[in-house]
């Protein structure tokens, strides 16, 4: 059974730093484009970033380039997302996602996985 577990959210001040990752189990990491995707309360979910395997491509949503760095580690099955300079508008629940293939859109049906999700709060 294929599953995705987040953990690294909590509660920081503006400013700060986390590092969410993500544990994949349950289905061949390497075949799967990764993304991290996030829904603010009272928001629609929206990527954050995401990155392929193939040709290691990465992308980043315009409100987390230069803050946000996302990584995978194939040999471990993990998904991390490093989160720098944290603001308050970051406030959100973050999910991992995996795509078969490559990442090419952020069209939430093209994901056939999804983690639980992990609360991140950035207070001011």
């Amino acid at each position: 059974e294929a599953q995705l577990v987040e953990s690294g959210g909590g509660l920081v001040q503006a400013g700060d730093s986390l590092r969410l990752s993500c544990a994949a189990s349950g289905f061949t990491f390497t075949d799967y484009g990764i993304a991290w995707f996030r829904q603010a309360p009272g928001k629609q979910r929206e990527q954050v970033s995401y990155i392929n395997n193939k040709d290691g491509e990465t992308h980043y949503a315009d409100f987390v380039k230069g803050r946000f760095t996302i990584s995978r580690d194939n040999a471990k099955n993990m998904l991390y997302l490093q989160m720098n300079l944290l603001k308050p508008e970051d406030t959100a629940v973050y999910y991992c996602a995996v795509k078969i293939g490559m990442v090419t859109s952020s069209d939430e049906s093209d994901y056939e996985y999804w983690g639980q999700g992990t609360q991140v709060t950035v207070s001011s």
